[in-house]
């Protein structure tokens, strides 16, 4: 009972607040109204490579600049999709080239020290140099998987 009759009393007694220092305002950040971004001067299609002078650069806000790559870092590189002119270029709407696509007829080699076997063959998917690919035998119907050595040229390791 006395400890119920502390309690309430101390809930109804005033506690003043501890003194406060005064702060000073956080300084103001300098945010640019503007950057210069590298956008596309033309339109691109699907598969396009994309060269220096494909693009121009435009002043944007800062928020549009984020994630685009920059004009040198995108030469070289083929287009995932169609792009607008004036579009910024982002990382995921460029791959390296692909050498062998899908449903086209591949080189297909099998090398062992000096002895090289070579056959005609189909790629089953799209892949870049130095990047792994399925690919189907024509004579035996065989599926393999090997690495893109070349434009149309699939190399089978074992």
């Amino acid at each position: 009972m006395i400890y119920r009759i502390a309690f309430i009393a101390a809930a109804l007694v005033p506690v003043p607040a501890p003194a406060q220092t005064p702060t000073a305002p956080a300084p103001a950040r300098a945010v640019p109204a503007q950057v210069e971004v590298a956008v596309l001067a033309r339109p691109v299609q699907r598969g396009e490579i994309l060269s220096a002078d494909d693009f121009v650069y435009e002043k944007r806000s800062p928020n549009m600049g984020r994630g685009a790559i920059e004009a040198d870092a995108a030469k070289g590189l083929e287009a995932v999709r169609p792009l607008s002119p004036g579009s910024v270029v982002r990382v995921s709407d460029v791959i390296t080239p692909r050498l062998v696509r899908r449903g086209e007829p591949v080189l297909i080699a099998y090398k062992v020290g000096a002895l090289t076997i070579t056959t005609q063959g189909r790629a089953l998917a799209s892949a870049g140099a130095g990047e792994p690919v399925r690919v189907v035998t024509t004579s035996t119907q065989r599926t393999l998987d090997g690495f893109v050595a070349g434009n149309g040229l699939v190399r089978i390791l074992y």
